[in-house]
């Protein structure tokens, strides 16, 4: 693998504990600027609404730039974006900062996730994309207990402050690593690349990534109450247990990448048959301690194993000059599986059977996930021979 693709891991490394670190720092930052705590909770979702809106617009903005230029155009927001956040004097100005900062999330990894397969051989692809996102599996298992411990003793901005510095390095890195010869793509226009994101295996690649991830949040957004009053460890176990998760995405994020680079197709049904059993068994696995620390690490494995095959599935859908825009468009479909299914196990959780049917009620999304992927390889494979029917008949 190419030393570039490490720089690329380096930018993935800060914009992922950009996203995540501000879950540990709510009651600093809503002591410190006087709001209260569902409010700054806000904050986490004003970025994930930057990055569903940031990245087909920035995409769209940066289109016709040279792919190089384009990530360091992008590494510089974040890192501007970091740095208001850190001199933010007051709570709208820092909901600001962050949404400007999402906005560079979505087409980082969108337009990253191209760069990465110009980079390496035909059969490389899925492990280049997989070792990009590397980056962000490490921001969670180091960079995020590292950020948290650094806000909580120096004060919250000490957190966006490193992250600013972060955003520098990985500027350089990719600024020095990165070679020139990732020109600009193909020449395309706005209807072009629009028209790449109308064709319906595009679409049903989306909502595949939707309906995967929404099954993967709808658990690990409640993974804290689940671990305590289901299967009852103390509230200090529960920081060491998510260690073991982190371990998980590593995992499952390289060995999604290597059986993608051989079987593409069936490494994408395969994670979600996974996710959905792993989902599913951890129903009775969570009332017994031991199986319960397995089981999240398997739902660290299972949730990032469909990562790569996912992105890689879609780049190949969208095969042209609207490649960037549909990558940019999934980044942003992970982010909305993780919104809806935040939602959905709130909902089960306040009105539904509770919490304890949390993972069964997860593990229909990556079910229904598994019927979209297996409508679009029918509508993909029966395309051509509905075409040559056509064409006989007249």
């Amino acid at each position: 693998m190419p030393l570039a693709l490490y720089a690329l891991a380096a930018g993935a490394f800060g914009i992922g504990v950009t996203e995540f670190v501000i879950m540990g720092l709510l009651l600093d930052v809503s002591t410190d600027l006087g709001v209260s705590i569902s409010a700054a909770g806000q904050l986490i979702s004003g970025y994930a609404l930057g990055v569903v809106v940031g990245a087909p617009l920035l995409t769209i903005a940066t289109g016709r730039w040279p792919r190089k230029t384009a990530v360091l155009g992008l590494m510089a927001i974040f890192t501007l974006g970091n740095l208001a956040c850190a001199l933010a004097p007051d709570y709208w100005t820092l909901m600001g900062a962050r949404v400007l900062t999402a906005f560079a999330h979505g087409t980082f990894f969108g337009v990253g996730s191209v760069v990465a397969t110009g980079l390496v051989a035909p059969n490389k692809k899925a492990s280049a994309i997989a070792l990009m996102f590397t980056g962000l599996t490490i921001a969670n298992i180091l960079g995020v207990p590292f950020g948290t411990w650094l806000g909580q003793a120096f004060g919250w901005r000490a957190t966006f402050w490193a992250v600013t510095l972060v955003g520098i390095v990985a500027f350089a890195i990719i600024l020095l690593l990165v070679p020139r010869s990732q020109a600009a793509p193909e020449k395309s226009d706005l209807r072009g690349d629009l028209a790449v994101l109308g064709r319906a295996p595009v679409l049903l690649g989306f909502a595949t990534t939707v309906l995967g991830y929404a099954g993967v949040f709808a658990v690990f957004t409640y993974i804290a109450p689940l671990l305590t009053e289901i299967t009852g460890f103390e509230e200090a176990a529960v920081s060491p247990i998510l260690l073991v998760f982190g371990g998980g995405l590593i995992a499952g994020n390289l060995l999604g990448g290597k059986f993608a680079d051989r079987w593409l197709v069936p490494s994408v049904l395969g994670s979600l048959v996974v996710l959905a059993l792993v989902l599913g068994s951890m129903t009775f696995a969570l009332h017994s301690q031991a199986m319960a620390v397995v089981y999240v690490g398997l739902l660290g494995a299972a949730a990032f194993a469909t990562v790569a095959p996912l992105q890689m599935w879609v780049l190949e859908k969208a095969e042209g000059a609207g490649q960037s825009l549909a990558s940019s468009f999934n980044i942003a479909a992970f982010n909305l599986g993780n919104a809806a299914g935040a939602w959905l196990g709130g909902v089960v959780i306040a009105h539904g059977p509770g919490l304890s049917a949390v993972t069964w009620v997860a593990a229909l999304l990556p079910l229904s996930a598994l019927a979209v992927a297996a409508l679009a390889l029918r509508l993909d494979t029966t395309a051509p021979r509905v075409l040559l029917d056509a064409q006989r008949t007249l």
